[in-house]
């Protein structure tokens, strides 16, 4: 297995300074533990070499006890510490000890990590984890249509904001793309920019283009309805200035629809009710049009 854990020493020596006595985990040589975090890792630390291990994805770490593979076999006690292990996700960290059980039924195969077992930390770099960022917008993804003043039309196509929300330091916009044409749309890129509101001169126009933080729909390609939901940064910008969402077709002579969207738009945005978040189940992934 190719690993991708990271030393986190200093992280790992704040985090040892606790008294509270730590959640457990059971491993077998039998079983290859899969530990879910809630938000992406950062990073990892095993404490000891009886414990391998890697990062196998975004929030997943799967380890397992070490086996020498010499003709001696390691040999470890039942309820045995293997290890500590230390996850360092983009704004929470946990801490788990995994132990030894010579029973295979006893030991994890799976293990998500709630909240309430992480520690937070200032994390300058991240104001919202990607999970948190997901949540929200399938929450988004579901909610009514508000907005009807943002709908533009070209080729067969209409496209037009759903809603608009701010949450934190970001918004996010919800918006959808009918295409009323026979033709299947194929999406070959999605541009966000902040450009002048009237036409000038190219030397004098200034266009700054945007990296979404989070697209919630990563489908391609679509029949006749899609929708998605897109977090930005949250900005302020000048009136004389619009956003503008660009989908274009992958083709040479492809379909390209904009979304306008005024200050004053971005103004309006809505708060967004974090009650209704809590409410939705962790998995919550309502249908996505194709």
């Amino acid at each position: 297995m190719k690993s991708k854990i990271l030393l986190a020493a200093v992280c790992v020596l704040s985090i040892a300074g606790s008294s509270s006595a730590k959640e457990k985990i059971y491993v077998n040589d039998e079983v290859t533990t899969h530990i879910v975090m809630p938000e992406n890792i950062k990073m990892v630390d095993i404490s000891t070499t009886k414990l391998i291990g890697n990062q196998c994805a975004d929030n997943i770490v799967r380890i397992k006890p070490f086996i020498d593979n010499d003709s001696i076999l390691t040999y470890y006690r039942e309820n045995e510490l293997m290890a500590t292990l230390t996850l360092i996700g983009e704004r929470h960290m946990a801490q788990y000890d995994i132990i030894f059980t010579h029973a295979p039924a006893r030991a994890a195969s799976i293990h998500h990590v709630p909240y309430s077992h992480t520690e937070s930390y200032i994390n300058p770099d991240v104001s919202m984890p990607e999970a948190e960022m997901a949540r929200y917008a399938w929450a988004v993804y579901g909610s009514d249509r508000k907005y009807n003043q943002v709908v533009s039309k070209a080729h067969g196509m209409k496209a037009v904001v759903n809603n608009i929300y701010s949450i934190g330091d970001h918004f996010f916009i919800d918006y959808s793309l009918q295409n009323k044409t026979k033709i299947p749309y194929d999406i070959e890129e999605l541009r966000v920019k902040l450009t002048d509101k009237k036409e000038v001169k190219a030397t004098n126009s200034q266009t700054i283009e945007l990296t979404p933080a989070y697209s919630l729909n990563l489908a391609k390609k679509f029949k006749k309805n899609y929708r998605n939901v897109l977090v930005i940064p949250k900005l302020t910008f000048p009136d004389e200035k619009v956003l503008r969402l660009e989908i274009s077709e992958n083709q040479i002579s492809g379909r390209v629809i904009t979304l306008t969207i005024e200050y004053e738009d971005i103004l309006n945005a809505d708060g967004f009710d974090s009650d209704i978040l809590k409410k939705l189940p962790f998995n919550y992934q309502p249908h996505i049009y194709k």
